[in-house]
Order: C-alpha cells, then structure tokens, then sequence
C-alpha cells in the first residue's frame, strides 16, 4: 500500500498538477484520506511546493445543511476562499465516509448554501478554465465508494490504482499515451459543427460552432478518458434517454429521458426519482446543457456509481446539465453540473457533419 500511495502521490503531483518551486496547494478530503493527504504534503514539500490541507469529518457538511441558520449557511472558509481565488493549484480528493450522507437535507438550506458558494463557484470554473489554478480530481479508496460499486475493499482498491494505471512501469508516461492517443480524436472532431447522438432510444443533435473540443488526458481527473465540449446553449434539440443510473448528492435517479427544444429541458421523466429531478431543474441554469463528452477508457468497463470512473467508460457518451466549462467556450451559469451516461455498444451511432464517425461504442475513422 505504501508503494501505490507512493506511486499515486507522485503521479499527481508531478504529472495532474504539474507543482513547482514556489507554489501554493490546496489538498481538499477527509480524514479518512489522511495516509494519501500525507504523502501528498511530504511530496509538494519535495518539490519545493507550499501545501495546506482541509480535511472534513464524519458528516460535517450534514451538520451544517440540517442545523446551520442563515449566517452560518453563508459562512466560506477563508482558507478555502482564498486558495479558489489565489493559489496555483487545488487537489480534492474523493474519500466518502457514506455517500448519501446529504441526502435528506433540507432543500431551502441546500439552495441557500449553493447560493452563498455560486460567486466563488464561478471564480473556480474560471480559474481553472485557463489553468490558471491547476485543479485535479483524484479519488482515495473507502468503504462506501467499495459498497456503491458492489466490490470489497481490496477489489475496490485494485480497481482504482489498476484505472489510474499505478499498476504500469511507468504511470506518467502511459498518461502521456493516452493523451496522444486521444488527440487524433479531438483533431476529427475540431474539423466538424454540428453533431449528432443515435441510438435505441436517443436522438439528439447540438452544434460545436465556436466550442473546442478538451482532450481529457488524466491531468484534470485521475483517472480520465473521455472527450468532451460545451455544445452551443440554445442548439440542442431532441430526445436523449441515459441508461446508466444519473446519481446526484446522494440520490440515484434510473432511466431518465429528456426533451430538448432549443436548447432548454422542456420536459423530463424517470422510472426512478422523478421528484429529484424536478427539485433539480428548478435551480437556475439546470435546463441548458454544459457538456457533451465521449467516454473513451475501455479499460473502466464497469459500473461503480462514482461519476469519476462512470463517465469516462469506452462505448458511452454522456452530457451533462448546468454549467458549461469556459475553456470549452460555453457560457452557461449554473450551480448544478450533473453528468448523466447512456450505453451506445448495441446501436449507437454519432454522426459528426452527417458523416458517421462512430458505432456501436467505437470510433470508425
């Protein structure tokens, strides 16, 4: 275990975020992370990097929504604000204690909290759009993420050091592979405007014009493997049903299917959850979309409900509603950014400037 911590920590911090002499890291987590956080902070240290750590506990933020009045919903930790605005570079580690921990929540607490974080919300998507803050999402290991995806630990563990390829001679450099790999993509797609997703029970085009297309290669999620964009906020139009389950906040919503007409969520349904959805597209900006993606990691080909692995699985596409990424071009506002997976290996197709590129989960070009 102390190996692949090792090997990890240096992953991230050398490859992810690319730490130099000199610069300020936030590492964000719990305590239950506190091995990983350790070795993190002894190899910032290394590099002559200044690390802080927030580490949270056992259902804090639950504490907060159910008790905390106004002043307190509003309250922002000055460390954590100033790192968002100031810093070089931000970690957030995944380490649930129990992912549906915020579940039952009061939903005027939930909104007043999203409002209070929306300002420095926007700094962040901003920042990090130009890598101006270098941001990584990583995960460490626990119980609940283990029981979620139907492993035990120890095959958990496996599954998240074998996907991050800590298991390779040399991680850095197989990161480096699929960044080359996955660029011969994203110089096809560049070349095309408007697109289409096809399959069973989805039918949904968007256009790209003016968007750029982001070749997710393990810097801003570890692990990653997938392509994605902003599609043009008022140019989707259609039907897209997501076969995998849509988790959000600690809810599961099963077969959600929506109507799209330009570019705004005109109606939805759910075999599972529909109420969640309802709460969720009252919140402003929930009804555009912020992204469109292509998972491309066909070695996570397995269903874990942690939308970090999720999304990135080969022979799926995902699109996500709420907030567009900047560096995409997209211009939508939202303090919801919501990933929902739909299968396309039995009959999907994508259709780029009406020529097929892609079928039943694989690129044809």
């Amino acid at each position: 275990m102390n190996t692949i911590l090792k090997r990890y920590t240096k992953l991230v911090i050398n490859y992810c975020l690319e730490l130099k002499k000199g610069e300020k890291l936030l590492i964000r987590s719990t305590t239950l992370a506190e091995p990983f956080v350790r070795e993190l902070y002894r190899e910032a240290l290394a590099v002559g990097g200044i690390p802080d750590a927030i580490l949270s506990f056992r259902e804090q933020n639950r504490l907060l929504l159910t008790m905390g009045n106004k002043e307190q919903l509003e309250y922002i930790s000055p460390l954590y604000q100033k790192a968002i605005e100031t810093y070089d570079a931000f970690l957030h580690i995944r380490a649930p204690f129990n992912l549906k921990e915020d579940q039952n929540v009061l939903s005027t607490n939930q909104k007043l909290r999203q409002k209070a974080m929306q300002s420095l919300l926007n700094t962040y998507f901003k920042r990090t759009g130009t890598r101006d803050l270098k941001r990584s999402l990583c995960q460490y290991p626990t119980l609940a993420s283990a029981q979620a995806a139907e492993m035990s630990l120890e095959e958990y563990q496996e599954f998240v050091y074998g996907a991050c390829k800590l298991m390779d001679e040399d991680p850095i450099a197989s990161w480096v592979q699929v960044r080359h790999n996955q660029q011969r993509i994203v110089d096809k797609l560049s070349q095309h405007k408007i697109f289409r997703y096809k399959n069973e029970a989805t039918d949904i085009s968007f256009s790209t014009e003016g968007r750029t297309w982001i070749n997710s290669d393990g810097q801003t999620n570890m692990p990653s493997g997938e392509v994605y964009t902003s599609p043009v906020e008022n140019s989707v139009n259609g039907v897209i049903h997501f076969s995998y389950p849509a988790i959000y906040q600690g809810h599961e919503v099963e077969d959600v299917t929506l109507w799209v007409k330009d570019g705004y969520v005109e109606k939805w349904d759910a075999r599972r959850g529909r109420k969640f959805l309802d709460h969720i597209f009252s919140i402003d900006g929930a009804r555009r979309f912020g992204e469109a993606a292509i998972g491309t990691n066909y070695s996570i080909n397995k269903l874990t409900k942690n939308i970090l692995f999720d999304e990135k699985i080969g022979g799926t596409v995902h699109m996500a509603i709420g907030q567009s990424y900047s560096q995409a071009g997209g211009k939508n506002v939202s303090a919801v950014h919501w990933d929902m997976i739909t299968d396309m290996t039995q009959a999907g197709q994508i259709f780029a400037d009406e020529e097929i590129i892609y079928e039943k989960g694989q690129f044809v070009f």
